[in-house]
């Protein structure tokens, strides 16, 4: 098999289908290098409404839809965990598997991935009770009573997600106010499944040795604990940039996302970074996809000496 390219990108969300339809369309010999499905955090997402000419759509819909376009001009799909980039006239990158591909410029597209809570008993039970994909678990829970960890847009948007299945949502948040919307807000305040628990913290998953029971909390401002009894746990306590590979290229800030310019390029010449995981203002669906086509565009200048 060929594994010499003009472009590879790693990732294949909205910045890297993107990225892959800029590249291949302008006759570069293109290939998306995933550990994953193609659609990145849009499979994960119940539903779209901020897409330009889509009123409201699933995000594995427009997942697929976008992936069906990053392949229609060519662009290669390859399965792979990227462990390290090399730079050189051609860069190489290596998988967890040995297999190394080459190529003239790579974009990192790699996006980001949820941060866990750090609790004694959190990833004993993952997939036995604890989730960070509504979407993707919510119907397991239907008829039972579960917690939602975190204040911010996406906790709130999960947690009404979840009132469709679950008996009973608690959002545990550790301040008194959220940090989301207004919208979003109103909707979660008015909604009769939901109870929100304020200035409280998440210090322990408990289970049967099958399943999850309760979550233990404690309350900042008294330090008591009390436990709710749950039988699934969603945290969705922030974001952490998917670099680990990239440590060794200095392109990083001291957050781990990663530095560009106004092309999305690195100051490392032919790596790009797109979407989430480079340092940016918002981080949206329309966003990834702008970086995408961005860094694909100056790639193909670059590659073309035009």
């Amino acid at each position: 098999m060929e594994r010499r390219y003009d472009l590879i990108i790693i990732g294949a969300g909205p910045a890297g289908m993107s990225a892959a339809i800029y590249g291949s369309r302008a006759g570069l010999k293109t290939a998306m290098l995933e550990e994953g499905a193609p659609g990145g955090k849009l499979i994960k997402t119940a539903e779209i409404q901020n897409w330009p000419g889509v009123k409201q759509e699933s995000g594995a819909d427009l997942a697929y839809e976008m992936f069906e376009h990053s392949t229609n001009f060519g662009a290669e799909y390859l399965y792979g965990r990227v462990t390290k980039i090399e730079d050189g006239e051609w860069k190489k990158i290596t998988c967890d598997d040995g297999t190394i591909y080459e190529a003239k410029s790579v974009i990192v597209a790699t996006g980001t991935k949820e941060r866990m809570l750090n609790i004694p008993g959190e990833e004993a039970n993952i997939g036995r009770g604890v989730s960070y994909c509504a979407v993707c678990d919510g119907a397991f829970f239907k008829a039972k009573p579960v917690a939602v960890i975190g204040g911010g847009n996406s906790a709130l948007e999960e947690a009404l997600y979840l009132t469709q299945f679950a008996s009973k949502v608690y959002i545990v948040i550790r301040r008194d106010v959220f940090r989301a919307d207004a919208i979003i807000q109103a909707s979660v305040e008015a909604n009769d499944k939901i109870e929100i628990v304020r200035s409280s913290v998440p210090v322990a998953v408990h289970d049967d040795g099958a399943h999850v029971t309760s979550l233990e909390i404690k309350n900042v401002n008294t330090d008591e604990t009390s436990e709710l009894t749950v039988s699934g746990i969603f945290p969705y306590i922030g974001l952490d940039p998917a670099t680990s590979f990239l440590e060794g290229l200095d392109v990083l800030d001291e957050h781990g996302y990663i530095v560009t310019d106004d092309n999305c390029e690195t100051k490392v010449k032919g790596i790009y970074g797109a979407g989430d995981v480079i340092v940016k203002k918002l981080r949206q669906v329309v966003t990834a996809a702008n970086d995408g086509a961005i860094a694909a565009q100056h790639a193909f200048h670059q590659i073309k000496h035009i």
